[in-house]
């Protein structure tokens, strides 16, 4: 993926990272024709500019025990957005909550254990004040997916 502040360089750093945040700076420089040393200031400059947030790890849910992933679209009074964002965040079983443009919703994301985790869960969401509507929809398969890009 091309970016308009990054030159090609931080970009092959950014695309190998993406694939393998364990590698170390010393086959990653193999790599790009860098040393050691070059892709490690590059790397620190990555973090210290913010482009690089933090390095993570990428649980496979389904291995995890997770037979579920749900997305929600919540539509909701607009002065409650904020604060049903705020509960949802506090749920451990979701992962992502964005707040989406049109009318007033959230669009969610979570993993759940079973159908009767998933149903009682859908039901504590339409039990929140302000909530107007929840959407549900199953996936059913990842065909491309960037863990590594924060959208």
């Amino acid at each position: 993926m091309k970016f308009k502040n990054l030159d090609e360089t931080d970009e092959k750093i950014l695309d190998i990272l993406s694939s393998d945040g364990r590698i170390s700076h010393a086959e990653l420089g193999r790599l790009i024709g860098l040393t050691r040393a070059a892709v490690r200031e590059r790397v620190h400059q990555l973090v210290e500019r913010g482009i690089i947030e933090h390095f993570t790890i990428v649980v496979n849910p389904l291995k995890a025990g997770k037979q579920l992933s749900l997305f929600f679209n919540i539509e909701t009074k607009w002065h409650y957005l904020d604060a049903i964002a705020e509960r949802l965040l506090a749920s451990e079983e979701i992962t992502n909550v964005y707040a989406m443009s049109g009318k007033p919703h959230l669009h969610v994301h979570a993993l759940l254990d079973d159908q009767d985790h998933a149903a009682h869960f859908i039901e504590q969401l339409k039990k929140n004040e302000g909530v107007i509507s929840v959407e549900t929809e199953l996936l059913l398969a990842r065909y491309k997916e960037r863990d590594s890009l924060l959208i």
